[in-house]
């Protein structure tokens, strides 16, 4: 995952987050003002309830003036006209409130008049159920004149009762909470390994490109050594100078397939199309390749049947995955390398197609065989070594060209690759 994209995920995750945390708190915000308002009015139904009854004891008339004030989120004013009785307000107080379906324990208090003060009252607990208990502090009054008689109610466990209430949007909004934190927990995670992964790059890097150096020296010694007419008289010296050449070659390759991969992986990997000739390309290919094949006592075999091979590709790139291919049927074969490399027509389309009769894939690791560093395993045996890049390049490079390649094994019945490419 390149920058631009992280910082794309990141922005759009963000404003993401943003959003769904205005959406969620005005969410939370809106149904605490619902079971508020419910509440307040099943309270105000219930204290009318209340000075109804205590008016009725007494046949008078209810005052004109606002009867309930609300004076905090959680404490009422009940306004009379006579004086009330403990006993009686208290009753009616546990009548209307179970009536009303409201269980937060309560207390209340009545105003005295003469002394200007609230001078009786109760604290009650509704899963008691046994009365009052005396209050340990004394309520706050209402300051209003024209309030000359009146009670006050305080109910204690309100936001409780509210939350209670709002179950489900608290629950929605802990996962919400949870799947957020987890967004950030997987950014981290995402941007430390960006930063390993670019060290490991880096280094990979670094350390090609110091290889290269010492590559082309021990090369051009080698072939000074081998060219020595002391080396060529003597067999065995000659022989370690072909091993010297060989494996400083094969190491080579390996170098020049980690830059490969390397420059491919890059922003500014830019392929050179060009028109070519599919099936002479291959040719040219094959007779390169049967020089290796000879000396592993092998053979290629090519069927060449597309009569329109014009594609556009890059030949550098194009050759490069075809010696990959090659190489693991040569590497990859159970005595002898025998490949075939065939063209077809289909459609609008040019069928590439190279069958090997090697080891083959098992099914389960086919999936796999195009990741990068993937290889085979064949347990404790490592009698053919490599990074594990040639078919992650391949895949790669023929992605980049927008063609696509399927892959289809057996064990022990060999492997065939095939390539679709658009007509050029």
């Amino acid at each position: 995952m390149n920058d631009k994209t992280i910082r794309q995920v990141i922005l759009l995750g963000t404003l993401a987050i943003m959003g769904i945390i205005g959406v969620q708190t005005y969410w939370l915000a809106n149904a605490w003002d619902t079971e508020d308002h419910a509440f307040d009015r099943s309270v105000r139904i219930a204290l009318r309830g209340v000075a109804e009854e205590l008016a009725a004891l007494d046949s008078l008339p209810l005052p004109d003036k606002e009867l309930i004030v609300r004076k905090y989120s959680n404490y009422y004013v009940v306004n009379f006209n006579n004086e009330i009785d403990r006993g009686n307000l208290e009753h009616y107080l546990y009548k209307h409130f179970e009536s009303q379906s409201l269980t937060s324990d309560f207390q209340y208090g009545i105003y005295d008049c003469s002394t200007k003060e609230m001078v009786s009252g109760g604290l009650c607990e509704i899963a008691d159920g046994s009365g009052s208990r005396p209050l340990t502090a004394k309520l706050p009054g209402h300051n209003d004149e024209e309030f000359i008689y009146y009670f006050t109610v305080e109910f204690l466990g309100r936001s409780a009762t509210i939350l209670q209430k709002m179950q489900m949007s608290i629950l929605f909004t802990i996962i919400l909470l949870l799947a957020i934190l987890f967004f950030i927990y997987s950014m981290l995670v995402i941007l430390k390994q960006k930063r390993l992964s670019e060290m490991q790059k880096d280094f990979i890097n670094n350390m090609t490109h110091e290889f290269k150096t010492p590559i082309s020296t021990i090369n051009v010694s080698a072939d000074v050594f081998m060219n020595h007419p002391v080396i060529k008289d003597d067999k065995r010296l000659s022989r370690y100078a072909g091993i010297i050449k060989e494996q400083n070659q094969r190491l080579n390759n390996q170098v020049e397939k980690v830059l490969q991969v390397a420059k491919m992986e890059k922003d500014n990997f830019k392929l050179n199309k060009e028109k070519v000739n599919l099936n002479q390309l291959l040719a040219d290919i094959v007779d390169s390749a049967s020089i290796k094949l000879q000396g592993l006592k092998g053979g290629i075999g090519t069927e060449f049947c597309s009569s329109n091979p014009l594609i556009e590709a890059d030949k550098l790139h194009f050759t490069n995955i075809m010696y990959n291919l090659l190489d693991n049927s040569m590497k990859y074969c159970r005595e002898v390398p025998v490949i075939r490399i065939k063209t077809i027509d289909k459609g609008n389309q040019v069928q590439l197609i190279l069958e090997d009769e090697g080891i083959g894939i098992s099914k389960e690791h086919q999936s796999k065989v195009f990741d990068k560093f993937f290889r085979v395993p064949t347990g404790n045996v490592h009698n053919v070594k490599g990074f594990g890049l040639g078919l992650f390049y391949v895949n790669n490079i023929i992605k980049a060209h927008n063609w696509s390649i399927k892959i289809d094994s057996k064990v022990d019945q060999g492997t065939t690759f095939t390539v679709s490419i658009p007509k050029g």
